[in-house]
């Protein structure tokens, strides 16, 4: 019942955008509008397909470092998000910290990036980590603390361990916070992957989108803007398929069978 209402949902998204596209067409044919300004759906997907080559390696480069971003920040958000949980002391020190610095705009710390890793890609891959860690670590700290208090009680009667509690009873509980807060990170994660590649880049969707800026090659910005899109609708989507297999028992996804299965 979940995979019918999934492919009904893929459905009407491929409707309403189709129904767009459309509509964006028709209006650039109707009013003569020039591409330099708005480039038709049709010029857009032309200019990707006189070069699919070269678009799927600009492609593959902004995946690579929006993945690698995003799963440093899942790795080192939950393992701050623990300590904040258990440790006082780290969360006065760490969490300000990350608070503090999540208030800075991190274009500007790309710069420093560069300075510090270089041009390549480990200095993409560290601003989409900056960018993205907070959202994961903010989601995680807050399913630890929302464990039944009443569970945590009964394992302690038991003297479980303190680490038996957090994988029994905290990180379990913690899933759909930790699922939550990684489907905001991963599009966090492509934007910051985005800004490095605008600071200092010879590759990826930012430098094409720069390097066309530049040269006033609007149907190439557009081009690499609709990757994008495609990138992160792809990206969220993936998250969320791991998020039903990994917690089929959540209330969030119960509903949503028993809804399809009132309709059908």
């Amino acid at each position: 019942m979940g995979a019918v209402k999934q492919s009904n949902r893929a459905l009407l998204t491929a409707e309403v955008v189709i129904g767009f596209l459309i509509i964006w067409e028709a209006a650039c044919r109707v009013f003569g509008i020039a591409n330099y300004l708005l480039p038709a759906p049709s010029s857009i997907l032309a200019e990707i397909w006189s070069a699919p080559g070269w678009y799927l390696a600009e492609c593959g480069y902004t995946l690579l470092t929006t993945t690698a971003g995003f799963a440093l920040a899942v790795l080192l958000g939950v393992i701050a998000a623990i300590g904040i949980t258990y440790s006082k002391l780290i969360e006065n020190t760490v969490f300000t910290l990350l608070v503090s610095l999540n208030s800075v705009p991190k274009i500007a710390l790309a710069p420093l990036f560069i300075i510090w890793l270089g041009t390549g890609a480990p200095s993409k891959i560290a601003v989409s980590f900056s960018i993205a860690v907070f959202a994961i670590v903010v989601d995680t700290v807050l399913g630890l603390r929302s464990a039944d208090p009443g569970a945590i009680d009964l394992m302690n009667t038991m003297r479980a361990s303190p680490l038996q509690i957090l994988l029994k009873i905290r990180l379990p509980n913690a899933l759909p916070y930790m699922f939550a807060g990684m489907k905001v990170a991963i599009s966090l994660a492509l934007v910051g992957a985005i800004a490095g590649e605008f600071v200092a880049s010879q590759q990826g969707l930012g430098f094409v989108i720069l390097s066309a800026q530049g040269m006033f090659q609007t149907t190439r910005v557009f081009a690499a803007i609709l990757l994008l899109g495609v990138l992160g609708t792809l990206l969220f989507g993936l998250v969320d398929v791991i998020e039903r297999v990994v917690c089929p028992w959540h209330v969030s996804h119960r509903l949503d069978e028993i809804t399809a299965a009132a309709r059908g």
